[in-house]
């Protein structure tokens, strides 16, 4: 069963805001002049935007959310997420996540990852140095090592010790260091010195977790996946796309609401969009292509 928060616009100019679970008959007693707070002297009513939600108590939570909103917050939502709400089969939230992602699109039509790499294996090592790190100190501290290294074998005859002194710059970087070294070394045994494709044997590497894996797959593969960083995190909450308390609830919200058409590059939309707009201290809100779309601003 689905249930519904509405907002429709009296004949008297007023907005009225609801929740049901049968938006259909719901309109009718309304049209009738049925319900609390209606009179004849509001009818006809016209719905402008609905919500769909889980539970009654939700839709209901909503309403009383948006009953506390001033008159041109509400036309505000309304504008922001429709051009047009006629047809109850229209899916008010798809449309509002075909346009976000359609507007990032328009703005980047083919981002790429800010990671510097020379072939699938130094992508991965430069996934595997940039956790709680910044892709620019992972940049400068890769750049003199891969003149030298691009394969596992050049990585494991480096050693240890004298690739600490290439990336000492970067957060743990003696942790990671000794990772680089030992899925080098099972790249070398197990995969033929290959970068695998799939995410097991990728996660099956040393220092090599779900988002690392995620990221190779889709800039090596071209795989549609949805690896979640702290920008993407942040910015999933912050613009309404998931309420996930963990990167990987959040993925699974990201990968069920994502169009096909925008799945590939929906990852790099999000996290430049965190990383240069949608920031964690200051959002730059006023220059945001998506700000009327955002659930932060609404």
């Amino acid at each position: 069963m689905h249930f519904y928060m509405y907002i429709l616009k009296c004949s008297d100019g007023s907005l009225y805001t609801g929740s049901t679970n049968n938006l259909e008959m719901r309109l009718e007693e309304h049209r009738r002049g049925e319900g609390s707070n209606f009179t004849k002297r509001h009818l006809p009513v016209e719905l402008l935007y609905t919500e769909e939600f889980s539970s009654i108590e939700k839709a209901f939570e909503r309403e009383k959310q948006i009953q506390g909103w001033s008159r041109k917050k509400k036309e505000a939502l309304v504008k922001g997420h429709f051009d047009e709400l006629s047809d109850l089969s229209q899916n008010t939230k798809r449309n509002r996540i075909n346009e976000i992602f359609t507007r990032l699109r328009e703005q980047n039509p083919n981002p790429t990852s800010e990671l510097n790499y020379v072939n699938a294996y130094t992508l991965l090592v430069a996934v595997v140095l940039s956790a709680q790190a910044t892709d620019k100190s992972v940049n400068i501290a890769t750049e003199p090592l891969f003149k030298i290294v691009t394969t596992p074998e050049q990585m494991v005859a480096l050693g240890e010790e004298k690739l600490i002194t290439y990336i000492k710059s970067i957060g743990l970087y003696k942790t990671k260091a000794k990772h680089v070294i030992e899925l080098s070394e099972k790249l070398i045994s197990d995969f033929k010195s290959e970068v695998p494709q799939s995410r097991e044997e990728l996660m099956s590497l040393p220092g090599v977790g779900q988002k690392t894996a995620n990221v190779v797959q889709n800039v090596i593969f071209k795989m549609p996946t949805m690896p979640v960083d702290t920008h993407i995190f942040r910015v999933s909450h912050r613009i309404g796309l998931s309420e996930g308390d963990t990167p990987n609830k959040v993925e699974e919200d990201l990968l069920k609401i994502t169009p096909e058409e925008f799945a590939f590059n929906a990852h790099h939309w999000l996290l430049l969009h965190g990383r240069y707009v949608c920031t964690a201290k200051n959002p730059k809100c006023e220059a945001c292509l998506i700000s009327d779309l955002c659930a932060h601003n609404l």
